[in-house]
């Protein structure tokens, strides 16, 4: 079983601001096409509702299913404020405690990686190949679950924009898969 993961195309937004559940508009131009060229035909393409993935899914196949547990981070009241603008001591508290901090009254990456985890066992259960378009923040908790990473590697993941990246389950283990990242080509 092969899962592919594709972070959308770059949003049109003002470096520097934090957004999550924001529903921005795709940055033009962009195209799916060079994608395409490197996903096999047939995948299974389930989306963030969002729109930066919701459009860019849309050129992937006329067939997409969205499934809201793709969604990013929800950052309450950080989303679209500037970084440097957010309270120094705020950003130290979220950074000592990344999974269980929500004084910004969104969501916490405890509760973020629970609907991940819970999307990850219908994966598994179904077996299909399939590719995912969503965000960095559940691509980071879909390879720390996959692959076991420790939290300091997988907070420090960085993903372009609209290149995918595949994931491999051993068949010979699927009760408990083991899975490894795939070269693309």
């Amino acid at each position: 079983m092969r899962l592919f993961l594709i972070r959308h195309p770059q949003p049109e937004v003002a470096e520097g601001l934090c957004y999550g559940r924001a529903d921005l508009p795709l940055r033009q131009p962009w195209s799916a096409e060079a994608v395409l060229n490197l996903l096999p035909p047939g995948l299974l393409v389930v989306s963030s509702p969002l729109r930066r993935c919701a459009e860019f899914a849309a050129a992937l196949s006329s067939e997409y299913r969205i499934d809201p547990r793709l969604t990013e981070l929800d950052f309450g009241a950080w989303e679209m404020q500037d970084w440097d603008a957010l309270p120094r001591a705020a950003l130290d508290a979220w950074a000592a405690d990344p999974l269980g901090f929500v004084d910004h009254g969104g969501e916490s990456v405890a509760q973020m990686r629970q609907r991940v985890r819970a999307l990850l066992a219908e994966l598994e259960a179904d077996g299909r190949d399939c590719v995912w378009v969503t965000h960095a923040g559940v691509m980071k908790l879909v390879l720390a679950e996959l692959l076991g990473l420790p939290q300091d590697e997988w907070l420090a993941l960085r993903f372009a924009h609209a290149e995918p990246i595949a994931l491999l389950a051993e068949p010979a283990t699927r009760a408990g898969s083991r899975w490894s990242l795939q070269p693309l080509r």
